[in-house]
């Protein structure tokens, strides 16, 4: 069956590759990451990861996928093959961009329902008159699934169900008629809900509504470097790790939405527009909102000892607290805003997962786009139950570790390394350039060939010993039903594409006079 789906305008694609970008990991990791690695110092070499890895990364994704879709193919599996056929072994690294984005999926979905059950507890006032440790206690009951906030039964489940059933919804009404539609809504009203934000916390006032410190202290603090922190590998590890997670390079995704573009149509600016849109979310709107309203009201040193638990706990547990002190009818309207953009972050990136499922189960076996969406949501849903049952054992943070981390590397190692080495420097660099409505300037040639392998090569060794010592953790027995969930996922994976490859043959030799 072929799959002849395309996009429906330029704007829509732009949006579509942003939203795949921005993440729920703009605006709860990326202020954590900077306030744990020097503050403003920590974006020298956030910057330098973003121009030396995180950009040649996006060219190559977005001209693999585009060379692949040329020749029919929108999953990393075949496009990788493609680029190379005479080795069997570039189909199955390419399993990990099918993998990843059921594993990933698995658990973001649950955490993206959270959005829309505190959308919910926001506007019906759930929060107002409790204490900071019953609104941060609130959370620890509503992830204990046997337990219900609002009289439902298995509420967390519930919203669960409800945002997995709209994810798939959306995407069986196709490229141009749902997840480009999503893009074009969402991504603007994120940004405007996140401009909102983002001004009420710049102008706090010290001594209004409670606030201890005006908004710009809470400024101050993140953007004052601290210049010997860049002299750490561990913050240049951070850098390149928040490049991988606000990218979302090393997936798939990218292929697979550029395998939809046409031959002719630019790769370089949309590219470059995509990740500088996620660039400006990231770090002028996602610094703007949760460490200046934080330190506004609990000062510094508290907010800093908050940071140690990671996004999650200051953006679920702390900020619906201090939106309280604005009044019932501003804490609803804040609530939503934060918790909303949170949604559109969250919907754009996981509905992004869903494609690279979707186009290797049409491309390889004739499916039809609406059974091909419903089966990704059926796997989803078999895959989450676990990260949704066994949060508090721990299998939610091992399924984000190995497929949310460690995956993203390894797989980016591979895929730069087939592209600058393997199909070729020279057939790349035309493959980038080809109707690029910019001249990418001749540097990057160099810096995809020599510079990005020897960072990725820097940050995958870097992370082995964080590798090793979380195969040693003494964990319960749940996380590991965990791990051999996953490794079944991709071993079952693996069969599919080579099932597939296997079909392919029998069709060629059918063919053959």
């Amino acid at each position: 069956m072929s799959n002849t789906e395309n996009w429906g305008s330029r704007v829509g694609l732009v949006l579509a590759m942003a939203g795949n970008a921005v993440g729920l990991g703009n605006f709860l990791r990326f202020p954590v990451q900077a306030v744990q690695n020097g503050g403003g110092a920590f974006i020298i070499p956030y910057l330098v990861c973003f121009l030396l890895m995180g950009i040649p990364l996006l060219w190559v994704e977005w001209a693999m996928g585009r060379f692949g879709g040329r020749h029919g193919h929108h999953s990393t599996p075949f496009i990788m093959h493609q680029m190379d056929p005479r080795r069997a072994l570039w189909k199955y690294i390419g399993v990990f961009g099918i993998f990843t984005n059921l594993a990933v999926a698995a658990y973001y979905c649950y955490l993206e329902s959270w959005t829309l059950s505190y959308i919910w507890h926001s506007i019906a006032g759930t929060f107002i008159g409790q204490s900071a440790d019953q609104v941060a206690g609130f959370f620890s009951t509503y992830v204990d699934v046997g337990v219900s906030t609002t009289g439902i039964p298995y509420e967390a489940v519930v919203f669960w169900i409800l945002c997995l059933a709209l994810n798939t919804w959306i995407l069986a009404k196709g490229l141009s008629g749902g997840v480009e539609k999503v893009a074009k809504i969402g991504m603007p009203l994120l940004i405007l809900f996140g401009v909102i934000l983002a001004i009420r916390g710049v102008t706090l006032t010290a001594g209004e509504n409670g606030a201890i410190n005006d908004g710009t202290v809470g400024l101050n603090f993140l953007w004052t470097p601290d210049y010997s922190a860049m002299w750490s590998g561990k913050v240049w590890l951070a850098a390149a790790g928040q490049i991988f997670f606000t990218l979302s390079v090393g997936m798939g995704t990218i292929q697979c939405y550029a395998s939809y573009v046409r031959k002719k149509d630019d790769i370089a600016l949309n590219a470059m527009s995509a990740g500088w849109m996620n660039e400006f979310v990231e770090v002028v709107l996602g610094a703007a909102v949760i460490i200046p309203i934080s330190i506004g009201y609990l000062g510094i040193d508290k907010v800093v000892e908050l940071t140690k638990t990671g996004g999650l706990g200051l953006g679920f547990k702390t900020l619906p607290y201090l939106f309280t002190q604005w009044g019932p009818v501003l804490a609803a309207v804040a609530g939503v805003c934060w918790f909303g953009l949170l949604f559109f972050a969250g919907v754009t990136s996981s509905l992004a997962m869903g494609t690279p499922i979707m186009g290797f189960l049409k491309d390889e076996f004739g499916w039809k786009h609406k059974n091909a969406a419903w089966f990704f949501g059926g796997v989803v849903f078999l895959l989450g139950l676990p990260c949704v049952f066994w949060f508090s054992e721990g299998v939610f943070d091992e399924f984000d570790y190995w497929a949310g981390t460690v995956s993203l590397v390894v797989f980016a190692l591979f895929e730069i390394i087939l592209f600058a080495w393997i199909f070729g420097m020279d057939k790349g660099w035309n493959e980038i350039n080809a109707g690029a409505d910019i001249k990418v300037p001749v540097i990057f040639r160099y810096i995809i060939q020599y510079i990005t392998p020897l960072f990725l090569i820097g940050v995958f060794i870097g992370s082995l010993p964080a590798i090793w010592e979380k195969m040693n953790e003494d964990v319960p027995w749940q996380v590991w039903v965990g791990r051999v969930i996953l490794l079944s996922v991709f071993f079952i994976t693996s069969w599919f594409v080579y099932v597939a490859y296997q079909k392919r043959r029998k069709q060629l030799d059918t063919v053959k006079p």
